[in-house]
């Protein structure tokens, strides 16, 4: 432990626990376990909360964002717990990022998973003060039914998470992991953004899915 924490290898020690927290498929899972079929064979393809939502219903698409959310409170905290201390928040984005890296492209399931989107959230809800949380929570819900388009109120939210930790003053290391989160995210969603400049952007239903 002490070599890992001398040396820099924590990191890649919690990005690793992270990504393999992060394999846990849940919108794959619930949709076998409540629907009896891959949820990656339904509507865009993609194993996440928009696509569970459409394809499944709103309530376990309600329950899929929350554990997907809850993996990377759980993997933040549990190295927070291991690697903590000296190091401040760095251990415990590692860690999210990781989670974050393992749910849009898991190696169980062939590197095939979802955009992140959740688990960014859940990296945020550990990192950001209430300050902030406010501030995230009032763009997304104003975007979100403003737009009924969660790709929007999703881009906006990771391009805000790096660019207020910059502003209220945190650690560059963590500001330039969660700016990794906002590219990676953006790259994922280049479909969606291709989609809205054309006004084509499908628009979330709260209404059973099939």
């Amino acid at each position: 432990m002490e070599f890992l924490m001398e040396s820099g290898m924590f990191r890649v020690a919690a990005l690793l626990i992270g990504y393999i927290l992060g394999n846990v498929q849940t919108s794959y899972l619930f949709g076998r376990m409540f629907r009896g079929t891959d949820i990656r064979d339904h509507g865009s393809g993609n194993a996440g909360t928009s696509n569970t939502i459409r394809t499944f219903g709103a309530g376990v698409g309600a329950l899929v964002f929350a554990v997907d959310v809850l993996k990377a409170v759980a993997a933040f905290a549990l190295c927070m717990y291991i690697f903590g201390g000296v190091h401040g928040l760095i251990p415990g984005v590692y860690a999210g990022a990781g989670v974050v890296l393992g749910h849009n492209f898991p190696a169980i399931m062939g590197f095939r998973g979802g955009k992140g989107i959740a688990s960014t959230i859940g990296v945020m809800i550990c990192v950001v003060d209430w300050q902030m949380a406010l501030i995230l929570v009032v763009l997304g819900l104003a975007l979100l039914f403003g737009t009924k388009m969660v790709s929007v109120a999703s881009l906006a939210l990771t391009l805000a998470f790096p660019v207020l930790l910059l502003t209220f003053g945190y650690a560059a290391e963590v500001v330039a992991v969660s700016a990794l989160l906002t590219v990676l995210a953006w790259v994922l969603h280049r479909g969606n953004i291709r989609r809205i400049l054309a006004g084509d952007e499908r628009k979330l239903s709260l209404g059973k899915g099939g």
